[in-house]
């Protein structure tokens, strides 16, 4: 079949039309801008095909018109055509969610729902296919680009995950930048661990040349750092010191560290912005992290909170005897909802930390807990329950129950990052 990747797609594409009996079996390609199909076609020189030219390919655009195509593509579900004399079946090639075109098939009677999973599956094949001779061959980037790429966009290209989709399990990451051909020093970069998603964005000021070099200094950095196993801490102060290595230069960036929770839902925000990066001392950043998290209401749950928080601190400079008393306050929060919720209620956390303040709410369904326990003397240390709010009082900066609807429960809690309140002598 050759090193070509359009030889190779169009071997399998033949493969795949014999068991439905298709008399035509075609590949589209997902245009880079999400908004076309490209039809890519092998014809002679002398031969008759329009559009664009690479050799003895050619191809054509198929703008999306709201159709079934485009449906297909972007729903990533199967769709068929009903026309005269004949039935088109499109089908998404995709893999974990990337979208990398429709399998066309024209068959000259109506698919039944065995046909179609199994045109569904050989699509899925045919993902696979492209992903692994796409490497071997420029084709398939050619036909995908159907407007031409300025230098900082064809290095900013090459600073972009191998794909910008991934479904898992217990996320979806989908990420693109606009307009792809001609910007630079704007990327975004992933990797899937055991249970956490490493993801960072960068963004070099400007969109020339130099900032496109810029931020592949910034992602080589990241890169390998996080391949060493260094944590997201290591990571900034090594980029920092590649970046002051080379030349004074201004970059932001966010780069969390997600653990990946299996149970409930999450949403986390993070935003970052540093000034010029330059030999000296280094600059405080103002950085602003939202998370809300709805988790059971399990004694699991308590940990997963822990771990989600200190990975959050982890993004910032906070003092380790801080980062120990919000370890703390999380865990006694988290475990009075579960302790005190009732059996179908669950418990909601949101954490925002901004600047050098941390704040923590925990809510949940039930009956609120005698709020004097919030100014309460700690107990003896060898008294066993009760020493959950008096806990939380001494560690944090701020604790109370807001008022609210009947039967649910909100705790708040604030505490500084940097800046260690002692203890009130009891």
């Amino acid at each position: 079949m050759g090193w070509d990747l359009s030889g190779q797609v169009e071997a399998v594409t033949r493969e795949l039309g014999l068991a439905p009996g298709a008399p035509t079996v075609a590949f589209l390609i997902a245009d880079l801008s999400g908004r076309a199909l490209v039809r890519l076609a092998h014809v002679p020189l002398d031969g008759t095909g329009e559009g664009r030219r690479h050799g003895d390919d050619v191809a054509t655009v198929i703008p999306f018109d709201g159709g079934l195509a485009e449906q297909a593509l972007r729903a990533q579900t199967v769709q068929v055509v009903a026309q005269p004399d004949r039935w088109t079946v499109l089908a998404p090639v995709t893999d974990r969610g990337e979208a990398i075109g429709l399998l066309e098939m024209i068959l000259p009677d109506e698919p039944g729902p065995g046909v179609l999973r199994e045109i569904a599956r050989t699509a899925h094949v045919l993902a696979f296919v492209v992903i692994a001779n796409r490497r071997y061959t420029d084709l398939f980037e050619w036909g995908q680009r159907t407007t031409p790429f300025t230098l900082s966009g064809e290095i900013q290209r090459r600073l972009l995950p191998g794909s910008f989709t991934c479904e898992g399990s217990a996320f979806t990451l989908s990420g693109w930048l606009e307009p792809a051909a001609s910007i630079g020093g704007d990327t975004f970069d992933y990797s899937v661990a055991r249970d956490v998603l490493h993801f960072s964005v960068t963004d070099a000021m400007g969109h020339g040349v130099a900032s496109a070099l810029t931020a592949t200094l910034g992602v080589g950095s990241l890169r390998n750092s996080r391949r060493r196993a260094a944590g997201c801490c290591r990571r900034t102060s090594r980029r920092r010191a590649a970046y002051a290595e080379a030349t004074p230069l201004t970059v932001s960036g966010q780069r969390p560290r997600v653990v990946l929770i299996t149970t409930g839902a999450s949403r986390l925000h993070v935003t970052q912005h540093s000034g010029a990066v330059t030999h000296g001392p280094r600059r405080n950043c103002a950085m602003r992290v939202t998370l809300t998290m709805s988790l059971p209401r399990q004694p699991s749950s308590v940990t997963r909170a822990r771990q989600v928080l200190t990975t959050l601190l982890s993004l910032t400079d906070c003092a380790e005897d801080s980062r120990g008393h919000l370890a703390v306050l999380i865990t006694e929060a988290c475990a009075n909802a579960v302790m005190h919720a009732t059996v179908d209620s669950s418990v909601d956390i949101a954490i925002l930390i901004e600047d050098d303040v941390c704040l923590i709410e925990v809510g949940n369904r039930g009956s609120t807990p005698n709020g004097a326990g919030l100014t309460a003397d700690l107990p003896d240390p060898l008294t066993v329950g009760g020493r959950g709010l008096p806990l939380i009082a001494a560690l944090a900066d701020t604790a109370a129950f807001v008022p609210g609807p009947p039967d649910e429960v909100l705790l708040r809690i604030t505490k500084h990052l940097s800046d260690v309140r002692p203890a009130p002598v009891r």
